[in-house]
C-alpha cells in the first residue's frame, strides 16, 4: 500500500501534538467570541448607515484612540476646508468618525452620553480632567464649551493656546454632525469593552451592556465590526484617513 506524504506525516506524534494544539487555540478563541455575541445588539451589517453619509466628497477617519479629540478636530479640518477654501455646499462633504478600541487610550467612551460618563466615570479611566483638575463626569467630546480647549493643547504636549477654546467647540461630536458628519460604533469592541468594565469593578458584563446600549449618543450606529465597516466604506469610494 501507498501513503501520500500528507498521510505519513498525519501518522506522527508531531503532527497529532501540533493538532492537537490548533484545536486547542481554536476553542479557546472561539468561546470569548460567543460570549460577546451572546446578547444580541441592534446593529447595521449591511451597510446602510453610508446612505446617511452625504456628498461626493466622503472620507472615512480611522480614529482607535480618542487623542484629547484631535480626531475629531482633524474631522472639522476636512469639512470646514472643503466648505470655507473650495466653496462646497451644504450635503456636498461627509465623513465617518470610528468609536472602538480597548484601555484607557481607546475611542470607545466617546459613543456615549454624560450619564454613562458619570456613572461608569469614565472621565477617570480615560485619563482626562476638566480645567480645575477634576475628572470629567460628562461626554466632554459630544458638546464641549470654550474652558475644554485644554484638551487640545494637552493632546499635541505643548503650552495651553487660547485658539484651541474655539477649536474645541467646533470639533464636538454634535457640531460635526451638523455639518455632515456620521459616527460608528463597533459592535465587537462594545462586547469585549464590558468585559473590561467588569474586571474593573463597574458591575456585571451584561448589566453594563445593556447599559451603554441604551446611552449611545444620537446619531451613533453601532456595526457588527469598524474593520467591515471600513471595508465596506472604501468598497463605496470613500477616501481613508487613519489617525
Amino acid at each position: 500500500m501507498k501513503y501520500s506524504a500528507l498521510t505519513t506525516l498525519d501518522k506522527t506524534p508531531r503532527r497529532r501534538f501540533l493538532s492537537g494544539v490548533f484545536a486547542a487555540t481554536a476553542a479557546a478563541v472561539s468561546l470569548p467570541l460567543a460570549r460577546l455575541r451572546a446578547e444580541p445588539v441592534p446593529q447595521q451589517g449591511g451597510g446602510d448607515w453610508m446612505s446617511e453619509v452625504k456628498g461626493s466628497h466622503r472620507c472615512f477617519f480611522d480614529s482607535p484612540q480618542h487623542k484629547n479629540g484631535f480626531p475629531l478636530l482633524h474631522m472639522l479640518n476636512y469639512l470646514n476646508t472643503y466648505s470655507a477654501a473650495l466653496g462646497a455646499k451644504p450635503g456636498e462633504v461627509g465623513a465617518v468618525g470610528a468609536f472602538y478600541g480597548l484601555g484607557s487610550g481607546a475611542s470607545i467612551a466617546m459613543a456615549f452620553d454624560d450619564a454613562m460618563w458619570a456613572k461608569y466615570g469614565l472621565g477617570e479611566y480615560l485619563g482626562l480632567k476638566d480645567a480645575s483638575g477634576r475628572p470629567y463626569t460628562r461626554n466632554v467630546f459630544h458638546s464641549p464649551t470654550e474652558a475644554d480647549g485644554h484638551l487640545f493643547s494637552q493632546g499635541m504636549g505643548g503650552p495651553e493656546l487660547a485658539m484651541f477654546g474655539g477649536a474645541i467647540v467646533a470639533a464636538g461630536i454634535k457640531n460635526l454632525q451638523s455639518m455632515g458628519a456620521k459616527f460608528l460604533l463597533c459592535n465587537n469592541a462594545l462586547g469585549a469593552w464590558t468585559f473590561e468594565l467588569e474586571a474593573r469593578g463597574k458591575g456585571a458584563q451584561a448589566a453594563i451592556l445593556k447599559d451603554l446600549t441604551g446611552h449611545l449618543l444620537p446619531g451613533v450606529t453601532i456595526v457588527p465590526a469598524m474593520v467591515i465597516a471600513i471595508e465596506q466604506a472604501q468598497g463605496a469610494g470613500f477616501a481613508y484617513n487613519k489617525q
